[in-house]
């Protein structure tokens, strides 16, 4: 298979990564540093690209594409995660860059791949249960994850040659959850404590198994409706 993977510096789109790359498949990783684990790889492919930078996408993206001619499955996995506070706190600068990577530059990556004339069979975007909790704190990430979930319904209903879905991957010890369990105590955010008893309660799995759980979650959305939202934890 030839697969598309945004986000493979680390946490889980380097986990994903290298389970694809174990099963022979071939990799396209675009991220904004690499990782020297997968770069050492055969069957990696990589492109060092800022995905808030919409011109340079213009003109480096398309060649990568080209590449690998067509894809049998994209992992649109990158993500920024802003400070946890209030929205009323967050200024529009700050929420901005959240939205550029979350959602914007993954209809770029899409508008171009479905330009194709083999267009991919299968595009999964990581999404968060953060999409549809509500919980304080999470600001612009919450909203951004919520409007990439719609982003793909959208795009299933344009483009039915491919199935698309959003998943979220549940819990992962990443370097999200690191930021997140170095953050005091603080009684507005309980969401916050939960994830740090996760983390060290053992719940939370490395991303290396995440990406098992996440590669086998996604076979099984090829089962659902295409557009829809799912969460790992209940598939």
């Amino acid at each position: 298979m030839q697969i598309l993977i945004t986000g493979t510096s680390k946490g889980l789109g380097s986990g994903l990564a290298a389970y694809y790359l174990g099963r022979g498949d071939s990799v396209y990783g675009i991220s904004r540093t690499s990782n020297e684990m997968l770069d050492k790889q055969l069957g990696f492919h990589f492109l060092a690209q800022d995905l808030s930078d919409f011109d340079a996408m213009a003109k480096t993206v398309p060649g990568f594409f080209k590449k690998a001619g067509n894809f049998d499955l994209v992992i649109l996995n990158a993500g920024l995660l802003p400070e946890i506070k209030d929205l009323k706190d967050c200024s529009l600068d700050e929420i901005a860059p959240v939205m550029d990577v979350n959602v914007w530059s993954n209809k770029i990556l899409i508008d171009l791949l479905i330009s194709n004339p083999d267009k991919p069979g299968q595009v999964v975007a990581v999404s968060s249960g953060a999409s549809v909790y509500g919980n304080r704190g999470w600001n612009a990430y919450s909203i951004s994850k919520a409007a990439l979930n719609m982003l793909i319904k959208l795009y299933a209903a344009e483009q039915p040659e491919t199935h698309f879905s959003s998943i979220a991957p549940g819990l992962i010890d990443s370097g999200m959850q690191d930021y997140i369990y170095s953050m005091p105590h603080d009684p507005r955010f309980p969401s916050l404590d939960k994830l740090k008893e996760a983390k060290t309660s053992g719940e939370m799995p490395a991303p290396a198994e995440a990406a098992r759980i996440f590669a086998e979650s996604v076979i099984k959305a090829r089962g659902e409706e295409s557009g829809s939202f799912l969460d790992v934890r209940e598939m």
